[in-house]
């Protein structure tokens, strides 16, 4: 079932959720941070004011309250309270003059004053009464006392910091909606591309690979769509193997097939001449050995893909395994007209499956000699390189089009061209065998020059050397 919106509104709710996560964090700085400025900018100054009048308080204290009341202190724009400081213990605090207030009891306890008056030092800081708050400043006029405290409203700073609050909040809804309608236009514009994806992806998986994957976009979608549209490709390329291979498969099962039944019904004639009938009887082993061969590439196969193929770990002197490849393909080379030799350097011993080299080096060599024309040389050789081992096959043909080298290991995959023959799993094989002993096969081709190599790693003649089959 799909959600309603679908990525659209996730990823629009994502990039929401982001940006009001941002402005939430910034109101949580800014906010605080402000207020402790304006804060501490009003008691510095309130600080800076009150020393100066301060030095005026007159040292009489029955002067006080009368100094209090002047109008010189209410041009600090604060309170001002004079106490009296009485040391006994504990230590107490009296008022004996308050500035423009008759009724001093909100101030008895003041927590800035009674710090001022145990440390007989400056004290500055911030006290809330009646749900107001206030910057004080309060300091000792002389060693011991009396304790000058000076009281300032924050309402101005308060009511800053609610006029930003405001604004901020203002700008952080104006923030959120067009994030909002940005995001999920963007989102949209991503879906719309993802739903191509899809759709794409649809095609593919229904077998239709005629019609492009296409996106512009540089990002990662961009990527996926061009990653799509290989796999298309590569894909319409195996379709188009594998109906080529049934077609051949069917051809090359209908072929010997036919033919054995004809030479079946023309042998049960009982006027057929001796000669004749040894003949047939060699043709037909011909289609026989070739039905065996296709039978058994494809058992091959299968075995792979399952992963039932064994394989022993046993040494292999690759001189000899030349050797006998050349006598086996020296007919075919013959009645083909290639000339065909091998060449060896020394023992080249190598770890692997002995019949196995020999399938991969009939299936490099009988390529060659399938697959070039009359008159080209082909030369199988074996030799030591550091720890590897190496058997290659090299023709001087006129090599492979440089647009079927990076295919021509795949399945089913075939060579167009009049030389073209066979089911197109000879090499598919050769390097499944090959990965499966820890080795490799390799092309190098040019006009006038192609190899065929197979790498394995090589042995030695200690017993430790090998290692028990492999399944």
């Amino acid at each position: 079932m799909r959600i309603p919106g679908g990525i659209r509104t996730k990823l629009a709710l994502a990039l929401l959720a982001i940006v009001g996560g941002a402005l939430a964090a910034a109101y949580a700085i800014v906010i605080p941070t402000l207020r402790d400025s304006l804060v501490d900018a009003k008691l510095e100054q309130l600080e800076k004011d009150a020393v100066g009048y301060a030095t005026n308080t007159p040292s009489n204290s029955l002067l006080w309250e009368g100094y209090a009341d002047d109008t010189s202190f209410y041009l600090l724009g604060a309170r001002v309270v004079i106490y009296s400081l009485f040391t006994s213990e504990p230590l107490t605090l009296a008022v004996r003059a308050d500035s423009g207030h008759t009724n001093s009891r909100d101030v008895e306890d003041d927590e800035v004053a009674a710090r001022a008056a145990l440390t007989l030092n400056k004290t500055r800081g911030t006290v809330t009464r009646n749900g107001q708050g206030f910057a004080e400043i309060a300091f000792p006029l002389g060693d011991s006392g009396p304790i000058y405290l000076v009281s300032a409203s924050l309402e101005d700073q308060e009511a800053s910091v609610a006029l930003v609050k405001r604004r901020l909040l203002a700008a952080a809804g104006v923030a959120l909606l067009v994030s909002l309608v940005l995001g999920y236009a963007l989102a949209a514009m991503h879906a719309r591309r993802i739903r191509r994806l899809e759709r794409a992806a649809e095609r593919i998986a229904g077998g239709s690979f005629d019609e492009p994957v296409v996106d512009n976009g540089s990002d990662e979608l961009g990527e996926l769509a061009r990653g799509f549209d290989t796999m298309r490709v590569r894909l319409a390329q195996l379709d188009t193997a594998r109906k080529e291979f049934i077609a051949n498969a069917s051809h090359e099962l209908r072929t010997p097939l036919f033919s054995l039944g004809g030479f079946l019904e023309l042998m049960t004639d009982e006027d057929l001449d001796e000669e004749t009938r040894t003949e047939f009887l060699a043709t037909m082993r011909e289609q026989v050995d070739r039905l065996a061969k296709l039978a058994t590439d494809l058992l091959d196969l299968s075995r792979v893909d399952a992963g039932r193929l064994r394989v022993e770990q046993e040494r292999v002197e690759l001189g000899d395994t030349a050797r006998v490849l050349v006598e086996e393909l020296r007919g075919l080379a013959e009645t083909s007209g290639h000339p065909l030799a091998v060449e060896s350097n020394g023992d080249v011993l190598a770890r692997g499956d002995e019949e196995r080299v020999l399938q991969i080096g009939r299936a490099l060599a009988g390529n060659a000699l399938v697959h070039t024309p009359p008159g080209t040389r082909v030369v199988v050789r074996a030799r030591a390189d550091g720890e590897r081992a190496i058997l290659a096959v090299e023709d001087d043909g006129p090599g492979i089009p440089e647009r079927h080298t990076d295919q021509i290991f795949d399945r089913f995959y075939r060579v167009e061209g009049s030389i073209a023959s066979g089911s197109g799993l000879g090499l598919a094989i050769a390097r499944e065998l090959a990965d499966l002993m820890g080795g490799s096969v390799t092309l190098e081709s040019r006009p006038g020059r192609t190899i065929f190599t197979l790498e394995l790693p090589a042995a030695s003649d200690r017993a430790e050397d090998l290692e028990p089959a492999l399944a």
